[in-house]
């Protein structure tokens, strides 16, 4: 018998909303939809890899609800999450005559969950949207928070909304046919959270880091409710980054998204970029003695046990800056980076010297 599902509660007065997280859940989405907002219509979008059999699965919920549901597929990958795949979105949803009842629900991973969540926020001026994330990433980072978007072909996230979900539904089960390089890339966020807001997470993730990457239900389970639960909290007092506390969230980012942008969407995985961002982060750091250089030791070998990268790919230097140089946190034309000073806490520094930042591009951060 299953377990009862775990709930975060991510607290946004009107805008509040429930994370369950559970096992065998897709089956009972169409319950966890009705809970959450009337409607006889449901948009379910998904990608090619997702659509059989988690988003029939949770179609099949949907129906046994009573509601009348269409299904868009698009291509996978960071490709799709662009305006032209939107604007083919926007058109199909009108020819289904898909209104201000209707429902959007996000079947996949975090190029599903933003594209899906930018077209309900946009479309007949904000469409209620469900999370219902199927990778590790996307459960414990981007189904959680309403940040929704779409890149620019040389900016990541640039065009995009805040649109907080009326829920997202979380199935465990669904890991069991997540690529093994996909859950690593997942785990990078997870140690994002241990270092930017809890030590004592990043010290239980070095003890069971071998349980993660071997899914063990219980590890999972936990990691991906303690991360919702931090993410949560942050959301909660800076919602749409207007204090600049959300931004910490963002460590490791700054180089990630060049990475991605310098080395064409696809070529990396976000948490594989990440993992490589947060080590150039933390370099930077030592270099400018915020931290030591256990700090750097201790982050790098519990991300390479995890089997994700740690140095920074043969990149024109010239080309990261430029890219860094379009990350929102630029502010008056100045690079802001979020960097660690000891373990679970980080902040927005600003006023960094660019020789620094070429420094560590050069070392290549390995």
């Amino acid at each position: 018998m299953n377990e009862p599902p775990t709930l975060v509660r991510v607290a946004l007065g009107r805008a509040s909303y429930d994370i369950e997280i559970g096992s065998g859940s897709l089956s009972r989405a169409g319950d966890f939809v009705a809970a959450r907002r009337k409607a006889s219509h449901a948009v379910i979008i998904t990608d090619e890899h997702v659509h059989s059999p988690h988003a029939e699965r949770v179609a099949a919920g949907l129906i046994s609800a009573g509601l009348t549901v269409d299904l868009l597929v698009i291509e996978p990958g960071e490709e799709s999450k662009s305006v032209p795949v939107a604007n083919h979105l926007w058109q199909k949803m009108l020819e289904l005559g898909a209104d201000r009842k209707s429902v959007v629900v996000a079947v996949g991973g975090g190029v599903t969950g933003d594209l899906a969540g930018f077209v309900a926020a946009t479309f007949a001026r904000g469409l209620a949207f469900v999370q219902v994330p199927t990778t590790l990433l996307a459960m414990v980072d981007s189904a959680v928070g309403g940040k929704v978007g779409v890149n620019l072909p040389s900016a990541k996230n640039m065009v995009g909304a805040f649109w907080q979900p009326i829920g997202v539904l979380i199935d465990t089960d669904t890991l069991a046919t997540l690529p093994d390089r996909e859950l690593r890339a997942g785990l990078a966020e997870v140690v994002k959270y241990g270092v930017i807001l809890d030590n004592v997470f990043f010290e239980w993730l070095e003890r069971n880091a071998e349980l993660l990457l071997n899914r063990d239900p219980a590890a999972l389970r936990y990691a991906i409710s303690h991360s919702c639960r931090l993410k949560g909290d942050v959301v909660e007092r800076d919602e749409r980054e207007e204090t600049g506390l959300r931004a910490v969230l963002n460590y490791g980012h700054t180089f990630a998204h060049a990475i991605e942008a310098t080395m064409g969407y696809g070529e990396f995985l976000h948490g594989e970029a990440v993992s490589i961002g947060m080590i150039c982060a933390a370099q930077l750091a030592q270099r400018l003695g915020r931290v030591d250089s256990d700090f750097s030791s201790r982050q790098q070998k519990l991300l390479a046990r995890l089997g994700l990268p740690t140095a920074l790919p043969g990149i024109v230097e010239s080309e990261m800056l430029a890219a860094m140089s379009r990350d929102k946190k630029v502010e008056f034309g100045q690079l802001r980076f979020v960097l660690p000073t000891r373990l679970g806490h980080v902040e927005l520094v600003g006023r960094i010297d660019q020789s620094l930042v070429r420094s560590v591009l050069q070392d290549g951060a390995a």
